[in-house]
């Protein structure tokens, strides 16, 4: 097939304004394109009709924190970071994954140096998903909640903006960036990375809710990991897990959060808080290491090893938790089980949302026309059938029925 085609999308159910329908999808350069226009305008019907056999179409994954997988670490000074990109873009088609921010955690100056100028934004197809720009996760945290992150390349804002940039060089690649807000002359620099259109994130910190408060109204707009590397909820001062109840944030400012729902990070109950507090903010992401589908044992995190036992990711030698292993389709199944919520809200949760969260949703994270025909199909209990970037299938589970496709003339219709 090629993208001038006009495809057809017959026999689904498909996730679209908040809802499960019975529709077809058609897409055409691969964007998902309003068929009134095909008849009305073009008066043309399909080039190629797909038989989803039943299938339920969704926007495909989006995963805005993941470090690696494959063997691969996004944080280590390697010398094939493009092949290293591929591997990992590639490898996450079958976890329904479409568009991705791969993660450094606090690195040595050398590896920003040398790695984050390599991470390239660029679209997805068949050898991997869409990079929508690197998530830089440090080094200017709270050394205090540093969990993984190696503390002797932790760094303050002591220079404002300029650290900033001595530190990461150019920030061509950044779309994300997670930092500690209680650092001083924090405010400020979270201006300036607003204003050059980069996500901020709060976490790895000991922030108050105020001090909280106050990075919201200077830009910030995302939590990393909640609960995780952060203050526990206190009822005097709830720290930054009280942004997600906080009279002080406008209406109009919806601050999103990146929840691990792997069974490990969070518990199932803090998930069902999370979730009923603020459902429209809540992002799952995977926060998964290099270790990501190896077998258990001994690998790499940045500059720490890291030993993988019984499911669990830790610090080699200690018992805390280093990233996850899970996938994103098996975090969303999770979170649709703990929490109840109905398929819809598991789906979002990991398309639409953190689409919102990156201001991307025009193009990606829902089946709207004029959307990137970036989707997924799923069968009973949300297993994965396929993977679709641009109106093409670039991964098939083994086992599952293939979509049938009827070619045809593309004809006038009157």
């Amino acid at each position: 097939m090629t993208q001038s085609q006009l495809l057809q999308f017959v026999n689904c159910n498909i996730l679209r304004n908040h809802e499960i329908i019975r529709e077809d999808i058609w897409v055409r350069d691969g964007k998902i394109v309003n068929p009134e226009n095909m008849f009305f305008d073009e008066k043309i019907s399909a080039d190629v009709q797909i038989d989803c056999k039943g299938a339920l179409i969704s926007p495909g994954f989006i995963e805005l924190q993941i470090n690696g997988g494959f063997g691969v670490d996004f944080s280590c000074d390697f010398e094939d970071v493009e092949e290293g990109l591929r591997v990992v873009a590639k490898g996450i088609l079958a976890h329904g994954v479409t568009s991705f921010c791969p993660t450094i955690v606090t690195s040595p100056p050398h590896v920003y140096d040398k790695v984050l100028p390599r991470l390239k934004k660029q679209a997805g197809g068949p050898k991997g998903a869409t990079v929508l720009g690197v998530h830089v996760e440090g080094p200017f945290i709270n050394p205090l909640k540093k969990g993984a992150h190696p503390e002797q390349f932790i760094k303050t804002f002591e220079k404002g903006f300029d650290s900033v940039l001595e530190t990461y060089g150019s920030l061509d690649n950044v779309r994300i960036v997670t930092v500690a807000p209680e650092l001083e002359k924090a405010p400020e620099v979270i201006e300036k990375f607003v204003e050059r259109g980069i996500t901020v994130s709060l976490g790895h910190s000991m922030a108050s809710l105020g001090e909280g408060e106050a990075a919201v109204k200077h830009g910030a707009s995302f939590i990393t990991h909640l609960f995780n590397a952060m203050l526990p909820f206190h009822h005097r001062d709830p720290g930054l897990v009280g942004l997600l109840a906080s009279d002080a944030v406008p209406d109009d400012h919806v601050v999103y959060f990146g929840i691990i729902s792997d069974g490990i990070h969070t518990h199932p109950a803090a998930l069902r808080i999370a979730h009923r507090t603020h459902p429209k903010g809540l992002v799952l992401v995977t926060d998964a290491i290099s270790a990501l589908g190896l077998e258990e044992g001994m690998h790499q995190l940045g500059q720490l090893s890291v030993e993988v036992k019984a499911g669990c990711a830790y610090i080699a030698g200690t018992d805390t938790l280093c990233g996850s292993i899970a996938t994103m389709s098996e975090c969303v199944k999770f979170f649709k089980e703990a929490t109840s919520c109905s398929i819809v809200e598991a789906l979002e949760a990991a398309t639409l949302h953190p689409a919102k969260a990156l201001g991307i949703d025009q193009t990606k994270g829902s089946l709207h026309f004029g959307a990137d025909a970036d989707f997924i199909f799923l069968g009973k209990d949300m297993d994965l059938w396929s993977t679709w970037i641009s109106g093409e299938c670039v991964y098939q589970a083994e086992g599952k029925t293939e979509a049938a496709y009827f070619s045809k003339v593309k004809r006038k219709l009157f």
